[in-house]
Parts: structure tokens; C-alpha cells; sequence
């Protein structure tokens, strides 16, 4: 049903992506390129929204990336603006302060910063530090790459991924992305339709969630992935991963509130 009309949704958000920008007076986006089918369908559509010649498609290798050559053809494809800012050096350096901090104190910490999952979305906050950086100095606009498959089960990093000035697939499974792609012809087919990882754990998202996108997607759009466990599984992510969707709670004092220190709106 979404593949009849994906032309038509693709013309809608680069044309929603223009009219954002417009209204800012923001004339150039930068964006992440990972070589994968989010990225690749968002850059594109920015690129159809401003021209290529007003998008940066920033890599960002963490030491090496064995697939970055995939990255870079997303670029030429578009005609997009191609930027490499290798963020191993940052990460190691941080990695490096922490330890040194733990040693100095070994009763106040416990582990290795090395060996701790939160180490894995280390990646995706420095990337984030340095695409808000390098938008800041061109004067442009950070577009978003997550899906909605991906923000449901809360498969993204706080301050890292989910940091952005607009995304125009947020509302699309990570099914959705893989047939909105296809409907554009410039982007090469078999990116689009790449098996998705996360190019930091080794392995695919779906080896990782214990679920695939497929099931995710059919709960999201039907109620159920036609496998309760599987329904359980990203039923008890979502719930988990709500904090990841919103923003942060604002906590007041009752007494506070009671004295009339509200905040009036205009």
C-alpha cells in the first residue's frame, strides 16, 4: 500500500524540507552519511529539497570503517558535498581521560570505560558533537536519520542520534524507508537495501534487538508481528525506551508550585 504511493510521499517531504529551511532562512543542511539506507534516503531527500550543492554529507569513521566506501558513493550519487572527520582520535582521548580518572579514585568506579556497553554509544554522541559543530559554522540545518522502527523500541542514543533540527523519516518503519529508497532512482539500490548494523558492535541491528524490522514493523502498523513473544520483546523495549522519546522531565517542588511560581505564556 505505502510502495503505490512512495513517489509521491518522496516529492512531499523534500518539498516539507524546503519550506522548513525557508522558514528559517536556512539555505544548507549537514548530515551524517553511514553508507546506510537512513542516511542515504535523507540525504537524498535533502539534496532534492536545497540541490546537492547545499548539502554536506559528513563521514564519520570511528578509526576505520570497513564500509566507507559506501558512504562515499551515496555522496557522488547525489552530487552532495563529501566531508570525512575520523572521530577515533576524540574517542580514545575520551576513553583515555576517563580511565585515568578512574584510577585516581578505583573505590568511586567500578569496570573499564573500555569494556562498558555505554562505550558503544560513544560513537553516535561524539558524531553528534561534531555534525552540531560543523552546522553551526556553515549556517545549516542538522537532519535527523532515525526511523520510526528504530525510535520505537528506543534503538538510538540519547544525545547522540536522536539530536537534530528535523527529520523527515520519523515517521516511516525502517520497511517504509527501504520502499520510499527504491523510489529514488539517483540512489544506488543495493544501499537502500543493505542489511542495517550499527558499525560499532560488530553485529546487525536485528541480531542485536533480538527481533527483526519486519515484526517491528508489523506490530507498529497492524498490533502485532503474528509472534507473541516477539510482540513481548518490542512491547518491553518500547515501554523501556520511552525517557528516549520525549523530552526531559522537568521535576518541581509541590510547595514551589503551591507559592505561584508558575510560568505565564504569552
Amino acid at each position: 500500500m505505502f510502495l503505490e504511493h512512495a513517489e509521491q510521499i518522496r516529492d512531499e517531504l523534500a518539498e516539507e524540507i524546503r519550506l522548513f529551511c525557508e522558514k528559517a532562512g536556512v539555505r544548507k543542511i549537514v548530515i551524517g552519511i553511514s553508507g546506510g539506507k537512513d542516511s542515504s534516503v535523507a540525504a537524498a531527500l535533502s539534496a532534492r529539497a536545497l540541490g546537492g550543492e547545499n548539502v554536506y554529507g559528513i563521514m564519520l569513521p570511528d578509526g576505520e570503517q570497513k564500509d566507507i566506501d559506501d558512504s562515499v558513493r551515496v555522496c557522488t550519487a547525489l552530487g552532495i558535498r563529501a566531508f570525512t572527520v575520523n572521530i577515533g582520535a576524540m574517542h580514545r582521548s575520551l576513553l583515555d581521560a576517563v580511565e585515568e580518572a578512574w584510577a585516581a579514585e578505583p573505590e568511586a568506579f567500578f569496570g573499564s570505560a573500555r569494556e562498558r556497553e555505554s562505550n558503544i554509544n560513544v560513537g553516535p554522541r561524539l558524531r553528534m558533537t561534531t555534525l552540531r559543530y560543523l552546522a553551526q559554522s556553515l549556517g545549516a540545518f542538522l537532519c535527523g536519520t532515525g526511523n520510526l522502527s528504530e525510535s520505537y523500541v528506543g534503538y538510538c542514543t540519547k544525545d547522540g542520534d536522536t539530536s537534530c533540527d528535523f527529520n523527515p523519516l520519523g515517521k516511516l518503519t525502517s520497511k517504509e524507508v527501504v520502499e520510499l529508497g527504491l523510489a529514488i532512482p539517483e540512489l544506488p539500490r543495493d544501499l537502500v537495501q543493505k542489511a542495517p548494523a550499527d558499525g560499532l558492535s560488530g553485529h546487525t541491528d536485528e541480531e542485536r534487538l533480538g527481533v527483526t524490522y519486519q515484526q517491528i514493523h508489523d506490530l507498529i502498523r497492524f498490533g502485532s508481528s503474528g509472534d507473541p513473544s516477539a510482540d513481548e520483546i518490542i512491547r518491553r523495549k518500547h515501554r523501556a525506551s520511552a525517557h528516549k522519546r520525549s523530552l526531559p522531565t522537568v521535576l518541581a517542588s509541590r510547595t514551589f508550585l503551591l507559592e505561584g511560581h508558575e510560568f505565564h505564556e504569552d
